[in-house]
């Protein structure tokens, strides 16, 4: 239960929806009680009245009598209905106070947690499958939602309901209502054994489901990989086995419901009978009435479903608990990348990088090693080495979304890690190398680089200086098309240039284009870069790239190997060298 106190200010900010619903409640909880007295007075005063019967000789006398007796039933009749309508609109209310401050949470819940998922860094994405985040996301909140609305509600129900109920039993005979309570103290202790199995199983069950989440999303995602490689039965049969874990989990769970609700049953009905029993001796005795009886029937029956929703309770606060649990843990999650003002920023002279190395966790040696170099305002630089030598580690460090292990990355004399990152982010355009495309539209997802809302002429024209206008207008949709997920219904060249689009409508003051060209032909390629270079005057941008074509005009060009700098210099003058770059460049023009 203590992960559920990290909810506890939810209940604040919707704390007058709560004290309502409370309050409806206990109103609602008086008129159920009001029903039983009203029924042992019509029993009461009916049997009292039946007992004069006899003595009235004439049958217009006796009819008369036996009137007014049925118009005293038909009287208390017409009290109770109105006690329960009275009652069923208080439970109307209290639902529409409980039950909407739960769904409000809900929303509350996910839009936080989501916002938490975006302020993490690429560290986590790395350590979490995509699925197990949906998953806490969807299914751990909802199962949080049920003890927010329903389990609370029936708790403060169940509690009210007690007090109100026992109360009157014990107004009426202390003794009688003992005898009654008796078997509820046994259902407390099994209570009490049973929810922790059903707390193990629901984590258990939990945990299962967010795998087999994992590995569908996997799946689908890699659909075209599965049915190139003809491997759709092995993936079917890993779902099954992950399917049958969690059949097996989940009947393990369902075998326990299915005995703790018949036991709970079986108690709360042995009460029934016992008051039965010992109202009978006390109506043979004449220190009970059969009214009595009636009373007491109706207050085991008020208590049998809150009693009886009891195990049911327990299981959703259980399993709200184990979910709420799963959620914290990411939700304890410090973001390792935060914005440490907000002073507005804007780029105006120079990069620099100082000694920088960086090494990834799972990793024993440098991505990068003692990385210097300053790039200037309005020059551009090209980065270029083989796979796996941190080019796109550059990328990423450039952009913050990873901390420097060691050194400083200056951005106008000032350590990236101080400046405004939003504002810096804003005038940066990025290409990564494994583009990103969203399940909408291409004019949506060209436009989702726009600083501000554009226009389709706006669009068009990065569209064309991307060189992919006249691929898209031949779709049948033109810039309406939608793309399909990850850009699934695109080629690998089209969905780089709407990507080197999406960046370029930003006009930004620092361009990253990280071997964004490689499923682009040498033509359009060379066309691309003719309309970056009229495009990014006075601009700054960094090229990466595995041919040298992409980055000969550059400033200044960095040769990596093993992360660190093997040759720097210009086109020209790393020809000269008659190094590495030279090597490479004899290579590409053969």
């Amino acid at each position: 239960m203590k992960s559920l106190l990290s909810i506890n200010h939810y209940f604040v900010r919707y704390k007058w929806l709560l004290l309502s619903g409370i309050l409806f409640v206990i109103l609602s909880n008086i008129f159920n009680v009001v029903v039983p007295y009203l029924v042992r007075q019509v029993f009461d005063e009916v049997q009292l009245k039946t007992s004069f019967l006899p003595n009235f000789a004439s049958n217009e006398a006796h009819k008369a009598y036996s009137n007014s007796v049925l118009n005293t039933a038909l009287w208390f009749g017409a009290l109770i209905l109105l006690a329960s309508v009275i009652r069923g609109i208080f439970m109307f209310f209290m639902r529409q106070t409980l039950i909407v401050m739960s769904r409000k949470i809900e929303y509350d819940m996910k839009k936080d947690i989501f916002n938490h998922y975006q302020k993490l860094s690429q560290r986590f994405y790395r350590k979490n499958y995509t699925g197990d985040l949906m998953n806490r996301l969807s299914e751990d909140v909802g199962r949080v939602r049920m003890y927010i609305g329903p389990a609370i509600m029936y708790i403060v129900n169940l509690v009210f309901t007690f007090i109100t109920v026992i109360y009157m039993m014990f107004s009426v005979n202390v003794e009688m209502s003992l005898w009654v309570l008796i078997p509820l103290p046994i259902l407390s202790v099994a209570i009490y054994y049973i929810s922790e199995i059903i707390n193990k199983k629901s984590d258990q069950i939990q945990a299962k489901l967010s795998d087999i989440t994992s590995l569908s999303q996997e799946t689908f995602s890699g659909i075209r990989v599965l049915k190139s490689f003809a491997v759709e039965q092995s993936f079917l049969k890993n779902m099954e086995t992950e399917s049958e874990k969690y059949r097996t989990q989940k009947m393990s769970l369902t075998l326990i419901d299915s005995l703790f609700n018949p036991m709970m049953l079986v108690l709360v009905s042995l009460s029934t009978l016992l008051t039965i029993y010992l109202g009978g001796k006390g109506v043979i005795n004449g220190t009970f009435s059969f009214g009595n009886i009636a009373e007491f029937v109706i207050y085991v029956n008020l208590l049998t479903w809150p009693v009886a929703s009891l195990g049911w309770v327990t299981s959703l606060v259980q399993r709200a608990a184990a979910s709420q649990t799963r959620i914290n843990q990411f939700l304890d999650e410090t973001p390792e990348i935060t914005n440490p003002t907000q002073t507005p920023f804007h780029f105006k002279n120079k990069i620099e990088w100082q000694s920088v190395d960086f090494r990834y966790d799972e990793k024993n040696f440098d991505a990068l090693k003692q990385i210097n170099f300053t790039l200037k305002k309005g020059h551009t630089l090209g980065i270029i080495g083989a796979t796996g030598n941190g080019k796109s580690t550059i990328a990423a460090l450039l952009l913050r979304l990873i901390e420097p292990t060691k050194g400083d990355i200056l951005i106008d004399e000032q350590n990236l890690s101080k400046i405004n990152l939003d504002d810096f982010r804003q005038q940066v355009g990025y290409v990564p190398q494994d583009v990103f495309l969203f399940s909408d539209t291409i004019a949506n997802n060209i436009a989702f680089g726009a600083k501000a809302s554009t226009s389709r002429d706006d669009i068009i024209r990065f569209a064309k200086l991307a060189q992919v206008h006249h691929n898209i207008v031949q779709f049948k949709e033109g810039y309406d098309t939608i793309i399909g997920e990850r850009g699934i219904t695109l080629s690998g060249g089209q969905k780089q240039r709407i990507a080197i689009a999406r960046a370029l409508i930003r006009e930004p003051e620092l361009l990253i284009l990280d071997d964004c060209l490689s499923a682009v032909d040498q033509e359009t390629e060379k066309q691309i870069l003719m309309e970056l270079k009229q495009l990014m005057q006075q601009k700054t941008a960094v090229i990466i790239s595995h041919r040298l074509s992409s980055v000969m005009a550059c400033d200044e060009i960095i040769v990596l190997e093993n992360g660190q700098i093997l040759e720097r210099g210009n086109h020209s003058s790393l020809i000269a060298q008659n190094g590495q770059y030279a090597e490479v460049y004899r290579k590409q023009q053969n």
